[in-house]
């Protein structure tokens, strides 16, 4: 039976803004309080969506959440009319007003860490929602998040889902930014490679002293456990603390994985002897080959890795057995990054072709293409299974390219935040994107 790696990228929501909401992410401090472009930023997303389809990958749309978050804000203490509610938190406490209002499900390699059925005991295709904890604009995700994983995979023959873990530091949690998995082929049993930044409990793990390590060894176990996952396929390996002070905040900032390859700086990991062996001596009892790339840090220094986003780029297998490598403009704009990518597409190894593209909305925000996308492995059952409202089509790609143009502001600052009419227009976008999508009742104004 033939097996997929479905990407489902996140479509941007109509609040997309530049909060400058995440300590530790130089890009999105850098750029705080700059104007946004909504309408831009969702395009840009699309045309990507779109390019991949039209490459022959099965690519996926998974919708935004409805912000700002009056729940949210009711919960921290305003009350009153939803237009009231916002305008209290604008008068009294702007910074919680601005997370209420944070686009970041746009990231949605951060929604849930995945499991292919080929992996777990149950053989089900396994999801757990990312708590998310370690930001507050973060933690409100998961509920939402949990409705439309399971009005896309709604199956239960094929799909489990399981709640977020506790909302507490010991489980920081946050998703497949720090999960990969290595395989022969998506369809065969292969390794899930799950990277933390710290422990809660064992003081034998370093940690980060500038910024926080945000996913931890114990978040990573407790999504292994629930996904019935054996230990033979599971590696656990942590980051090295000194490259998230750096600005490294989760491992797709670092490394980037897929089929039996490793793409990964060298100042990535701790103890990476060990874990390269041990990578490669679970896929080998599964059938695999494992490889890796190390881009030496004379070559590329972390500093330029984390500014281009080289290695939260997208690598895609070709049906001739060739990788594909899909990056930012920010990669062709550095240098030395760009000097690297030509070397190694040159060199005749399995990265064969390097795609820019221009997703400068997001990146000014902290995001890149590997941000974008949520990477789910199906087999052909499986697929048939997945709400088709979400799989990309060129008609699909037309009616949501008409979607944004119709509801999306082309300019937003913090200021527009307190409008009570961009709630409206939210809502307004997500009930009818809802009927595009065929979700069904999703959004906590749809459901109260």
């Amino acid at each position: 039976m033939k097996s997929f790696e479905v990407n489902f990228d996140g479509l941007v929501g109509p609040t997309h803004n530049y909060g400058g909401l995440s300590f530790g992410n130089v890009a999105s401090q850098s750029n705080s309080q700059q104007a946004s472009n909504p309408k831009e930023a969702a395009l840009q997303g699309l045309e990507k969506m779109k390019a991949l389809m039209d490459m022959g990958f099965v690519q996926g749309v998974l919708a935004p959440q409805e912000r700002p978050d009056v729940g949210a804000l009711r919960s921290l203490g305003f009350s009153g009319s939803d237009a009231q509610v916002i305008a209290l938190a604008a008068k009294q406490a702007m910074p919680l007003l601005v997370a209420s209002c944070s686009a970041s499900s746009m990231w949605v390699a951060n929604a849930a860490t995945v499991s292919p059925s080929a992996d777990t005991a149950d053989g089900r295709v396994h999801f757990t929602a990312a708590n998310l904890n370690c930001k507050f604009h973060r933690s409100i995700e998961h509920p939402t998040t949990s409705r439309v994983l399971g009005a896309m995979f709604a199956d239960q023959q094929h799909f489990a889902h399981h709640a977020a873990l506790p909302a507490v530091a010991q489980f920081g949690d946050e998703g497949a930014a720090n999960h990969t998995r290595f395989c022969r082929d998506y369809g065969e049993a292969g390794v899930e490679f799950f990277v933390f930044g710290r422990s809660a409990f064992d003081s034998r793990y370093p940690a980060p002293q500038k910024y926080p390590a945000r996913q931890t060894l114990e978040a990573s176990q407790a999504v292994a456990r629930l996904h019935g996952l054996s230990e033979e396929g599971v590696v656990f390996a942590q980051q090295n603390p000194d490259v998230i002070d750096q600005g490294v905040f989760h491992n797709d900032v670092i490394a980037v994985g897929n089929g039996e390859l490793l793409f990964h700086h060298q100042d990535a990991f701790l103890n990476t002897d060990q874990m390269l062996a041990e990578l490669h001596g679970k896929l080998a009892a599964r059938g695999g080959n494992f490889q890796s790339i190390c881009v030496p840090r004379d070559q590329v220094a972390v500093e330029d890795a984390v500014r281009s986003y080289l290695f939260n780029s997208q690598l895609l297998s070709r049906p001739d057995g060739s990788m594909l490598l899909i990056v930012p403009e920010e990669c062709r704009a550095n240098p030395r990054v760009w000097q690297y990518l030509q070397g190694l597409t040159a060199a005749g190894g399995p990265i064969r072709e390097v795609k820019v593209f221009d997703l400068k909305q997001s990146m000014q925000n902290g995001g890149g293409p590997a941000c974008l996308r949520l990477r789910v492995a199906l087999n052909e059952t499986e697929l048939a299974a997945v709400n088709p409202g979400v799989i990309m089509t060129p008609a699909l790609y037309d009616t949501l390219t008409g979607w944004v143009n119709r509801h999306y502001r082309d300019a937003l600052r913090e200021s527009d935040l307190a409008d009570p009419q961009l709630l409206i227009e939210c809502r307004t976008a997500l009930d009818e994107l809802t009927q595009i999508l065929k979700l069904g009742a999703v959004y906590p104004f749809q459901i109260n």
